[in-house]
């Protein structure tokens, strides 16, 4: 088994340090700027900004269950941490998604824990479909 090494481990928590911190800045930008008007478009018919606050997970399911969502994705982040810094995958393109994986959830969870929500901003209108954030 090719186990990661040390510069793997930097480089994960890299990922996950500019991921979060691409994030958050998005999701303040999308506050600032995106809220008072709503939705911004950017092709029409295509894709557009739009300012949603989500109560739930995916798709709004569970909506309403800030608390129990946060528990559950926290246990989740750390169970990946687990996995990733024990060395228990191989280095790798999977290694790496897992750390973008635990980035999203750490976003998604700071969200939840300090506004009550997940700000979710790109819409992509042509396929009718959830509105998604960086961190999803």
């Amino acid at each position: 088994m090719n186990r990661p090494t040390k510069r793997d481990h930097i480089i994960a928590l890299i990922i996950i340090a500019l991921g979060l911190l691409l994030d958050q800045a998005v999701k303040l930008l999308a506050v600032k700027y995106l809220r008072p008007i709503g939705t911004y478009v950017i092709f029409e018919g295509v894709f557009q900004l739009s300012y949603r606050e989500n109560t739930g997970a995916s798709f709004s399911i569970l909506s309403g269950q800030t608390w129990f969502l946060a528990a559950f994705t926290f246990v989740v982040i750390v169970a990946l941490g687990w996995i990733v810094f024990a060395g228990k995958v191989r280095r790798g393109t999977a290694y790496y998604s897992l750390a973008a994986i635990m980035c999203g959830g750490a976003g998604n969870l700071i969200d939840r824990v300090c506004r009550g929500y997940v700000v979710d901003m790109f819409d992509f209108c042509l396929i009718d479909f959830a509105v998604f954030n960086v961190a999803d």
